[in-house]
């Protein structure tokens, strides 16, 4: 994954599940933040967008404005953190790729991220993501060329007076070339997300 970047998403309220620090719930003793980024060892820098928390050596902490502004709001921040990092290591450009991920994706492996760098780099599009089993996009599990995407976030900055807190994931890609892919590898489904308990237990008994 050479040339990639990532940048997680911890936010959100987690109202299904009373509350709680999602992406610390752990799934089989791990949390779900931290298989996220497992699955995106390789990739640098990794840039978690959210709370003060314990991060794994190397991994880039940063918060959205203003906090608890969406995953938009948060997604800017990201990409801001990654803008920071290459000048302290002298190269001149952040990578060509950026996975966008939430944090909630515990089945999530570096083989289902690496599908995605490879569909992208042999296109012209500017992202890749999954799909799931019903026909949705899953936004939050697919890799970007980030310079499309910067320039996304500043079209939609622009259109709403320079404000992205509240701003969907859906109005920032709408413009966006995207290929949408449906997984066919082994193991279960990389997209699958922990809204509830129940989906928790589930993404366990997937994981044992």
């Amino acid at each position: 994954m050479v040339g990639m970047a990532a940048v997680v998403l911890t936010g959100g309220a987690a109202r299904r599940m009373g509350g709680v620090d999602k992406p610390a719930v752990p799934v089989n003793g791990r949390s779900m933040r931290d298989r996220v980024l497992a699955a995106v060892a390789t990739a640098s820098p990794r840039v978690v967008v959210g709370p003060l928390v314990d991060l794994p050596p190397g991994v880039l902490l940063t918060r959205e404005e203003p906090p608890g502004g969406g995953p938009v709001a948060a997604t800017a921040a990201g990409l801001a953190a990654l803008a920071d990092h290459p000048r302290e290591h002298d190269r001149a450009t952040p990578p060509e790729y950026v996975a966008l991920l939430a944090a909630d994706l515990p089945l999530l492996t570096a083989d289902a991220v690496a599908l995605l760098v490879d569909r992208l780099a042999g296109s012209t599009a500017d992202g890749v993501l999954y799909r799931d089993d019903d026909g949705r996009r899953q936004l939050l599990c697919g890799v970007w060329r980030t310079a499309a995407l910067v320039g996304a976030l500043d079209r939609l900055a622009e259109q709403r007076g320079g404000s992205l807190a509240g701003a969907a994931i859906r109005a920032l890609v709408a413009e966006l070339s995207v290929i949408e892919i449906s997984w066919a590898g082994s193991g279960p489904p990389p997209w699958f997300d922990c809204d509830t308990d129940d989906d928790v237990r589930r993404a366990e008994e997937w994981t044992r």
